[in-house]
């Protein structure tokens, strides 16, 4: 079940820690693959932002994820699987954002919020505490306010939402 986390995080038969941008471990998870689990924890801690992780929110980030980083279905649900774990054992989003920042342009960066409203929207409401991390990820992203708004104006409009 695991094939593709363990082809991900392989260094030489030894396994490395996914979040780590200290530097000070081999660098054995290419590029992709950080981008990979560092976008995918984002998606997950939005989605668990508002006390509850349904069904819902997990298939939107599966579509997305899938779409983005042409994957299937069993290797999306790895990294999620690995993405939680790297979430738990994170005492901050930063370093997730940090490889993100490296890796992503400014445009790549405004359709990952995007794709955060449209999952923040899977349920058709803003719960103030997904709004609250949104802005934050954002700011991590070196987005400003006024391109995290339009992002939400464009999906609430995409959506038909009020």
């Amino acid at each position: 079940m695991f094939e593709y986390l363990k082809k991900a995080l392989a260094v030489n038969g030894t396994e490395q820690n996914a979040a780590d941008t200290t530097g000070t471990k081999p660098a054995g998870i290419d590029s992709t693959k950080k981008l990979q689990i560092a976008t995918a924890a984002l998606f997950i801690e939005m989605a668990k932002s508002d006390g509850k992780f349904s069904a819902e929110e997990r298939e939107r980030i599966i579509g997305i994820m899938k779409n983005r980083f042409n994957l299937d279905d069993e290797c999306v649900k790895e990294l999620i699987d690995l993405s939680e774990i790297q979430l738990e054992e994170s005492i901050s989003l930063y370093g997730f954002a940090d490889i993100i920042n490296k890796q992503l342009t400014t445009a790549d960066k405004k359709v990952l919020i995007k794709n955060l409203w449209r999952l923040i929207y899977t349920d058709a409401r803003l719960d103030k505490y997904e709004d609250h991390l949104i802005k934050l990820i954002g700011g991590m992203l070196n987005l400003e306010h006024k391109q995290i708004i339009d992002a939400k104006m464009l999906v609430r409009y995409e959506l038909g939402i009020d």
